[in-house]
């Protein structure tokens, strides 16, 4: 079986959670698949692994536009696969052509859905409907949908209800537990201007309205002096969430000590080490169909304070490998919250629960270990994706 895997990100360039799950999965499907992985980007030195880059007449057009000039290059280059599987609406344009031009079977993976994120239009203008467009016609028309999520799959077929309900499969993010375990290191955290000895809340994402950072940096006004906040955020996707953050940052630096904000991409000993000494990690989202970083810092052993929304709730177990924060949102497809001072102090109540109780913290922490052990290894996910793959061919 040959399968040709598509995506925007692909080590080393790789932004978020699509572009991990797509490295893992690879790395734990190569050992009885041919994967021929085509991605964006830089050209790769990894064998099997074609990059591409927009011709240069789209170098400077919209993003939506350069995107399907890179598509295409993709899908004439899938001939011969016997399975195209894509991942994230940059690359479902070319699963979808490369599908109608060579009959191929097509699989999707839903890392998130273009429906749920109307702020892209800060980020894309007019290239935000062009995405939108283009994820609903390769949904709607692919072989097989994979949800990363139980979350996730009733938010597709919600926003696609045209979709057959039957096509659709649940199969999780994973982690590596060989590369993602505790790391004690106090003298790199310390580098990182981080006090391994005051208690500390750490956010790692990027600085995205999906990610609920505002929200967070009102909460942290409310937790007690003693502990920090750390801030592992970055690539921001547009100039005017990252001033939102900048200011909401610098207002909090003026008013308590230990806001650490750590803008670049941290190593992954770094930020397992971060992780590690932290007393809780936190995810705000208003939108999250999973979330990999949760896994991350379950696998380094911190509990989880996370949304009770998307996914998250099936990651984390409320009481036992962190909390849940309650949210009510709106219907509008923002996620934003139907009363964000509410959000806001639900959020800071459970917080502050969680690091004041540095005991019960760890104990959670060490559950949420063994929670990723036994649900989310990545050798159980990729058996999961070959059953889904062989099940296409034999139809």
């Amino acid at each position: 079986m040959r399968v040709d895997l598509l995506t925007r990100e692909y080590p080393p360039e790789v932004y978020g959670g699509a572009g991990v799950h797509v490295a893992e999965l690879v790395r734990a499907l190569r050992s009885d698949v041919d994967v021929v992985v085509r991605c964006f980007g830089e050209p790769r030195d990894e064998l099997d692994t074609v990059a591409y880059r927009p011709p240069n007449t789209l170098v400077e057009a919209n993003p939506a536009i350069s995107t399907l000039g890179v598509d295409l290059q993709i899908a004439q280059d899938t001939a011969g696969a016997d399975i195209v599987h894509s991942h994230t609406w940059y690359a479902n344009g070319a699963g979808h052509i490369a599908k109608l031009l060579h009959g191929i079977p097509h699989v999707v993976t839903a890392h998130s859905l273009e429906p749920l994120r109307p702020w892209k239009a800060e980020q894309l203008g007019g290239g935000y409907r062009v995405s939108s467009w283009v994820e609903k016609t390769a949904f709607e028309g692919a072989d097989a949908v994979i949800a990363v999520s139980g979350g996730m799959r009733r938010d597709i077929l919600r926003s696609y209800p045209d979709l057959d309900a039957s096509r659709v499969h649940v199969v999780y993010n994973g982690i590596d537990l060989n590369r993602w375990k505790p790391v004690v290191d106090e003298e790199t955290v310390r580098a990182l201007g981080i006090d391994p000895d005051r208690p500390s809340v750490v956010f790692v994402g990027r600085i995205t309205r999906q990610k609920g950072l505002p929200y967070l940096l009102r909460a942290a006004r409310m937790l007690p002096a003693d502990v920090q906040l750390v801030l592992c955020a970055g690539a921001p996707d547009t100039p005017q969430i990252l001033a939102e953050v900048t200011a909401g940052v610098a207002s909090l630096q003026a008013e308590r000590s230990g806001v650490v904000w750590i803008d670049r991409l941290l190593s992954q000993h770094e930020l397992s080490a971060v992780l590690t000494a932290g007393t809780t990690f936190v995810c705000p989202s208003v939108y999250e169909p999973l979330g990999i970083v949760n896994l991350e810092a379950m696998a380094c052993g911190i509990p989880v304070v996370g949304t009770a929304t998307g996914g998250i709730p099936e990651v984390v177990a409320d009481g036992e490998t962190g909390r849940l924060v309650p949210i009510d949102q709106l219907d509008d497809g923002t996620g934003t919250p139907t009363d964000p001072d509410r959000f806001v102090a639900d959020l800071a109540a459970v917080l502050i629960e969680v690091v004041g109780d540095p005991d019960r913290a760890r104990l959670m922490g060490a559950a949420g270990r063994t929670r990723a052990e036994k649900e989310f290894g990545w050798e159980q996910i990729a058996v999961r994706t070959r059953e889904i793959y062989e099940g296409l061919l034999r139809r």
